[in-house]
């Protein structure tokens, strides 16, 4: 895998994925940025969420799970000072589907979380706490 990062201006960077994606990352004004892009540190979160959110549908649709929307809402802290690594990040999975099968959707999230992805195993290999839940919620039909 691999990655180019190229500064554009101020604390302003574009990212470049190996498969030709692009994203900018920017700093707050405090920090001389112009907030025109996700902080970095805010990456690693949504990469944290975008690798479980993968399994988790992954799972779900190999069970054969009506999932209709499926989100994961992210918290984290982070240490005081600098560096400021992540010391807990806490996932909720927000999961909405047609009979869904509570054990389904717990098994799923647990892989998840604790085999299967990269981003949150790295994390706690780092000594982060992770901690996640999840939520079922029924279809709303109009």
């Amino acid at each position: 895998m691999q990655a180019t990062v190229k500064w554009v201006d101020g604390v302003m960077f574009l990212g470049e994925s190996g498969t030709g994606h692009t994203v900018v990352m920017d700093g707050a004004a405090d920090h001389g940025g112009r907030n025109m892009g996700a902080r970095p540190m805010e990456m690693i979160l949504l990469g944290i969420g975008g690798c479980s959110s993968f399994d988790v549908m992954s799972i779900l649709q190999k069970s054969r799970q009506q999932v209709l929307d499926c989100r994961v809402e992210l918290e984290a802290e982070r240490a005081e000072g600098t560096p400021s690594p992540f010391t807990k990040i806490h996932m909720k999975f927000v999961v909405t589907g047609v009979k869904l099968k509570e054990a389904q959707v717990k098994r799923a999230v647990e892989l998840s979380v604790t085999k299967y992805c990269s981003a949150s195993i790295m994390m706690e290999a780092a000594g982060v706490e992770l901690s996640h839940s999840y939520e079922i919620v029924a279809p709303e039909f109009k």
